[in-house]
C-alpha cells in the first residue's frame, strides 16, 4: 500500500522565517514552507530559485582540471592537431557531443566525432579507439559522459600516441584516468556535483568560448532533464535558462521532434524529445541522432526526426511486450527479497534498463535486468529513492566484470554463473544497509488543497520540475464523491471537490472506492494550461487512499455476494495456527503475504497483523509487499503474492490467486450474511414487484451504490443488492447509466442464475 509521507516538518521557529518569507516576497505560506523545507531557507535564496537564469552560472573555472583542458585545446587550435570527441549513445551523450562539437567548431577545431553503437557497449573501448585510430588517427581525444571508468582504456589511446581529456559526470571509481579529468565530483572548489555529461561539456564550451555557448544551453537543458539529475541548483538554471532559447527560438530539431506539442517544459523535453533521442540508440542507430542535433540542414533534420519518430513507436511496443514477459516472469518466480533480478536470451539490450525502471517503480525495489549472451549477461540497474544502486554494485563487485552509473542507475555486465551470486549479495547488503521502511512506496504531500487558484499559479514559479524539485502534491479529504467517467467505458474519470474540478487518469478502477461512503484521501497536483487563449485550472489525481472510518458495508457486502462464482475452497487451518503463521511470515519477511477478509471484525482474532497496511477492495500497490485486503473486487489479481491468506472463510475464491499458495480459515465464516437472504420465489417476486412500481426511485451505477437509497422502499441493503444481482442476471433488469430499467414480457426462473444457485447452495450447506 502507497504511504502518504508529509514532505517536511517545520518547527515554530522555521514557520516565523517562512512567514517573513512569504511576507516579503507575496507569496503564499502553502508555497514559501515549499520552498524552504526544499533548502531555500533565507529570503534571497527564495529570490534567486524563483528567479533560474543564466546570471547563476558558476565560473567553469572553479573545476578541477578546466584550466588544463582549455591549455591543451588552445594548444591542439594553434598546432592543428586533429581532435575526435568520444561519447554515449544516450540523450545525454548526444547532447554533449552536440554541444562540445559545436563549441570547439566556434573554438577554431574540427572535430571528428564518434559515439558507439549500444552494441558496442557503454564507454570507452579498445575496439572502438582502434576504428577511431584507423578513421582519424587523432592527436588528441575528448570524452564527453563517460570515461571515467576507463583508465585502461586511456591509457592504451595514450599509448598509441593521442592526449586524452575526459570529461564525465558519473561516480568516481577506485583507480581514475591518468590524464587531464573533469568531473564534478572530483574534489576541487566547484560547489555543485550533480551536473549531467552534457552540463559538464557546456562548462567546458564555456571555458573555451565565454558567452558565445550560452546558445548551446538547449541542449544541455535536454540532456539534463533526461539524465535524471536533481534540478536544483545549477541544473535549475541551466533547464530554465534552456526552455527559455526553445520556447523563444527552438532549433529545427527541437521543432521536429515536439510534434504539434505547444507547451514548452521540462516534461516536454522529458516526454517528448529525449525517448525519441534514446530510441535511436536503442534501436542502434545513435548516429542518426548525433546527425539530428549536429546538423543545421533543415531537409535532413526533417528526414531525421521522422526516422527517430519511427524508432520511438518501435521502442514503445517493444518495452510494452518487454515489460509484460518480465512482469509474467516475476509472477512465476516471485518477488519477495531486497532486489527484482531477471534475465533471459531473447531481451533486446536496449530496452532493458526502460523496464528495469518500470519494475523498480512498481515493485519499490532496485531492479536489474539482463540480456544473455552467450556465458555474459548484458544488463542495466535502476534504482528507487535513497537506495544507492551504484553502492551496491561497489559493495558486491566480486561477482561483476565491469559496471557504471550513479545512485539511481547503472550499466552492470557479469557472467552468467555470476548471476545467482550478485543476486544473493546484492539482496544481503541492501537488506543490511537500508530499512524496511525505505521500501515502502511513498507519496510525498506538501500540504492540504487552499486557495486553489492562487498557490497553482506560485506553484508554477517552481518550474521546472522534475527530481530534486518534485512536483508538490496536496491532499483533500472526502466521503461519498461523485465521480464519473468522462465519456461511456472510458478508463478516467472527472470529479469536482472543494470548488476544484479535478480528472483522474485511469481512475475507473477506483470508482466503487470513489463513490463509496468510506473516508478517503485523494492526493493531486495542479494543473494550470491554456487552451484558445483561455486558462483552465484542474486537479489531477495521483492516488486514492483510504483514511480510516466511514461506511463501506454496501460495498463490501457486494463483493462478497459476488465472489460466490468463484471457484471453491476447503477450509484448511484454525485461526490460533493461522495467527502463529501469519506471525512467522511477516517477521521472515516483507513480501510476499496477503491476509483477506470479508468481516472487517476478523481482523480483531489476528494480532499478528497489527501495524500491517491495509487496503480496501483491491490492492493500491503492485509489489507484493505484506498487506491486508478487505472485502476484495472479484478478479482482484494477487498472483504477485506467494501465499493468500483467507482470515474468514469465503464462499469461493474468486480472485487471481496464479501460484499462490492458499490458506483458508476453518473457524471463522465470511459469508454468514449470505445464509439470511431471502431466497424464496414469493419473497424475491414482492422484491421484483416493489422495483417495477418504484423504479424511476432507484439510482447508482452498481448494487451498492443503489442500494445507499434503498431505505425509502422498505428494504434492507442487503435483500436489495442480492435482488438486483440476481434479477439483472436474468435480464429483467439494468443498472446501465446510473438508473434502473426494467425489461417487461421476459419469463424466466430464479434457477437460471447461477448467483442465485450459488447462495441457495450455502444455504444449504452444500
Amino acid at each position: 500500500m502507497k504511504k502518504l509521507v508529509r514532505e517536511f516538518q517545520l518547527s515554530p521557529a522555521e514557520l516565523e522565517t517562512v512567514r517573513a518569507c512569504a511576507t516579503a516576497l507575496h507569496l503564499t505560506e502553502t508555497v514559501a514552507r515549499i520552498l524552504y523545507a526544499r533548502g531555500m531557507t533565507t529570503e534571497a535564496k527564495m529570490r534567486a530559485f524563483l528567479d533560474p537564469s543564466a546570471r547563476h552560472f558558476l565560473s567553469p573555472f572553479l573545476m578541477k582540471g578546466m584550466k588544463e583542458a582549455v591549455a591543451l585545446l588552445t594548444q591542439a587550435r594553434e598546432e592543428g592537431w586533429r581532435v575526435a570527441l568520444f561519447g554515449d549513445y544516450d540523450a545525454d551523450g548526444i547532447g554533449a557531443l552536440a554541444v562540445l562539437s559545436r563549441a570547439l567548431k566556434a573554438f577554431g577545431i574540427e572535430p571528428y566525432l564518434y559515439v558507439p553503437e549500444r552494441a558496442e557497449g557503454y564507454g570507452m573501448s579498445i575496439a572502438a579507439l582502434d576504428k577511431i585510430f584507423d578513421e582519424f588517427l587523432p592527436d588528441l581525444i575528448v570524452t564527453v559522459d563517460c570515461g571515467i571508468s576507463n583508465a585502461a582504456e586511456v591509457r592504451y589511446a595514450q599509448e598509441q600516441g593521442a592526449y586524452v581529456i575526459v570529461t564525465d559526470h558519473h561516480e568516481l571509481p577506485d583507480v581514475l584516468p591518468d590524464c587531464i579529468t573533469i568531473n564534478p565530483k572530483l574534489a576541487d572548489d566547484y560547489p555543485y556535483d550533480n551536473l549531467c555529461g552534457a552540463g559538464v561539456a557546456f562548462k567546458l564550451a564555456t571555458a573555451l568560448i565565454g558567452e558565445d555557448a550560452l546558445p548551446l544551453v538547449d541542449f544541455a537543458a535536454l540532456s539534463t532533464v533526461a539524465d535524471s539529475v536533481p534540478l536544483v541548483d545549477e541544473n535549475r538554471d541551466i533547464v530554465a535558462e534552456g526552455l527559455k532559447r526553445i520556447e523563444r527560438a527552438p532549433r529545427p530539431a527541437f521543432t521536429a521532434l515536439m510534434g504539434k506539442t505547444t507547451e514548452v517544459s521540462a516534461q516536454t523535453l522529458a516526454f517528448a524529445v529525449a525517448p525519441r533521442i534514446n530510441a535511436a540508440g536503442r534501436m542502434g542507430d545513435a548516429h542518426a541522432a548525433l546527425e539530428l542535433f549536429t546538423t543545421d540542414n533543415e531537409d535532413v533534420i526533417a528526414v531525421l526526426a521522422e526516422k527517430l519518430n519511427l524508432y520511438n513507436a518501435e521502442r514503445q511496443r517493444a518495452c510494452d511486450e518487454l515489460y509484460a514477459q518480465a512482469v509474467a516472469k516475476i509472477r512465476e518466480e516471485g518477488a519477495y527479497g531486497n532486489v527484482v533480478m531477471l534475465a533471459a536470451e531473447h531481451w533486446n539490450a536496449g530496452f532493458v534498463g526502460i523496464v528495469a525502471a518500470r519494475i523498480a517503480e512498481e515493485f519499490s525495489r532496485p531492479a536489474l535486468l539482463f540480456v544473455k549472451r552467450g556465458d555474459m549477461l548484458r544488463g542495466s540497474a535502476r534504482s528507487i529513492d535513497g537506495v544507492n544502486i551504484f553502492e551496491a554494485l561497489k559493495a558486491c563487485s566480486e561477482h561483476i566484470e565491469e559496471f557504471g552509473g550513479h545512485s539511481q542507475a547503472a550499466g552492470v555486465n557479469v557472467r552468467a554463473d555470476e548471476f545467482e551470486a550478485l543476486k544473493s549479495a546484492l539482496d544481503e547488503y541492501i537488506g543490511s544497509r537500508y530499512s524496511r521502511e525505505d521500501f515502502v512506496s511513498k507519496l510525498y504531500v506538501a500540504g492540504e488543497g487552499e486557495d486553489h487558484a492562487r498557490v497553482a499559479h506560485e506553484l508554477a514559479l517552481l518550474e521546472p520540475f522534475g527530481m530534486g524539485n518534485r512536483r508538490p502534491l496536496f491532499t483533500i479529504e472526502a466521503d461519498a464523491v461523485d465521480a464519473t467517467p468522462v465519456k461511456p467505458l472510458s478508463p478516467h474519470v472527472s470529479l469536482k471537490l472543494d470548488g476544484l474540478d479535478f480528472m483522474y487518469f485511469g481512475g475507473a478502477k477506483d470508482l466503487k472506492f470513489l463513490r463509496s461512503a468510506l473516508k478517503k484521501t485523494l492526493v493531486f497536483e495542479y494543473n494550470l494550461s491554456m487552451f484558445r487563449g483561455k486558462e483552465y485550472l484542474k486537479g489531477f489525481v495521483r492516488a486514492v487512499l483510504p483514511a480510516g472510518g466511514g461506511d463501506a458495508d454496501a460495498e463490501a457486502f457486494e463483493n462478497l455476494l459476488l465472489s460466490v462464482r468463484g471457484k471453491k475452497v476447503t477450509p484448511d487451518t484454525d485461526t490460533a495456527s493461522m495467527d502463529a503463521f501469519l506471525a512467522e511470515k511477516i517477521a521472515g519477511c516483507a513480501y510476499g503475504l496477503c491476509a483477506v477478509c470479508y468481516e472487517i471484525g476478523t481482523l480483531a482474532a489476528f494480532p499478528s497483523l497489527a501495524g500491517v497496511p491495509a487496503d480496501v477492495f483491491r490492492l493500491s500497490a503492485g509489489n507484493a509487499e505484506n498487506v491486508v485486503l478487505y472485502a476484495p473486487d472479484p478478479g482482484c489479481d494477487v498472483s504477485a503474492y506467494r501465499d493468500v491468506v483467507f482470515l474468514d472463510e469465503p464462499p469461493a475464491n474468486a480472485l487471481q490467486t496464479g501460484h499462490a499458495a492458499l490458506h483458508v480459515n476453518v473457524g471463522i465464516c465470511g459469508y454468514e450474511r449470505l445464509l439470511k437472504v431471502p431466497t424464496e420465489r414469493t419473497q424475491l417476486l414482492s422484491v421484483f414487484s416493489l422495483l417495477r412500481s418504484r423504479c424511476a426511485e432507484v439510482v447508482g451505477g452498481s448494487y451498492a451504490e443503489a442500494a445507499h437509497g434503498c431505505d425509502s422502499l422498505g428494504l434492507d441493503p442487503e435483500t436489495f443488492i442480492f435482488a438486483l444481482a440476481v434479477f439483472e442476471e436474468l435480464g429483467l433488469l439494468s443498472l446501465e447509466g446510473g438508473r434502473l430499467r426494467m425489461f417487461r414480457g421476459k419469463h424466466t426462473e430464479l434457477a437460471a442464475s447461477e448467483l442465485y444457485r450459488a447462495v441457495v447452495r450455502l444455504q444449504e450447506g452444500v
